[in-house]
């Protein structure tokens, strides 16, 4: 089991490189490391969050559309200085608040969790399986010959982004494409999950304060009744280069 240090480790070699700085030097970053998780299905605790997420879209909308909400229209502005195309592939959070009314998706008991409280304080969250990163996570714009693990029809398949796009990946490949749209297979949480990271992404007018109370409420709900986990956080603020 990484120990608190292993954990410090992992996320000190995190990255974000310098051209995608230049896309929107208001971009910041919040890397949550977790060991010793309880793995499993949805439970009633994940399932609870959920709920209210679902219910609290309707208040967040009221005579608004999901697109004038302002941290989607700052995603949706920063997906189109890469060449994206918000309206065919949406942010995560918009992606999310589009289906909550109708309902969430169920994945599992982590997943359930981190895009619950996505909807809830209205911010990108992504979840990955730690063990089966190779090497640290960056935040780069691709060249297009990385590989990335995906579904279609089904069956597993090898894409590769377009050049210039916006990925998470590691030392392997693309474990993110466009910044926080589809994740890859290889790193998806699972119901057998022990450690995983999470990735919190903010663009002005999220306020820091507002990024780490929704970390604040991950790690909570991720302890649940249990002991206390080995965690391990850093924010990347690109804005003046600072980190913590």
């Amino acid at each position: 089991m990484p120990d608190q240090k292993d954990l410090e480790g992992f996320l000190s070699e995190a990255r974000v490189e310098p051209a995608v700085l230049d896309l929107r030097p208001d971009y910041r970053v919040l890397l949550v490391a977790v060991d010793g998780l309880r793995p499993g299905p949805n439970g009633e605790l994940s399932h609870r969050l959920v709920t209210r997420a679902e219910s609290a879209v309707s208040q967040s909308l009221r005579g608004r559309r999901v697109e004038d909400l302002p941290h989607v229209a700052a995603w949706r502005d920063a997906y189109r200085a890469f060449g994206a195309k918000p309206q065919r592939t949406r942010n995560s959070l918009e992606a999310l608040m589009r289906r909550a009314e109708s309902g969430l998706p169920r994945v599992n008991r982590l997943t359930d969790i981190y895009n619950a409280l996505s909807v809830l304080h209205q911010v990108p969250i992504g979840g990955e399986d730690l063990s089966r990163y190779s090497g640290s996570p960056r935040l780069a714009r691709a060249t297009g010959d990385e590989p990335f693990d995906t579904v279609a029809d089904g069956a597993v398949v090898v894409e590769h982004p377009a050049p210039g796009e916006v990925v998470w990946c590691d030392d392997a490949g693309v474990t993110c494409r466009r910044w926080n749209w589809r994740q890859g297979v290889r790193t998806q949480l699972r119901e057998d999950t022990r450690s995983a990271l999470f990735i919190l992404d903010a663009l002005d007018p999220l306020t820091d304060d507002a990024l780490t109370a929704t970390a604040d409420e991950l790690v909570s709900h991720l302890h649940g009744a249990g002991e206390a986990l080995p965690v391990a956080t850093r924010l990347i603020a690109s804005l003046t280069g600072a980190e913590q």
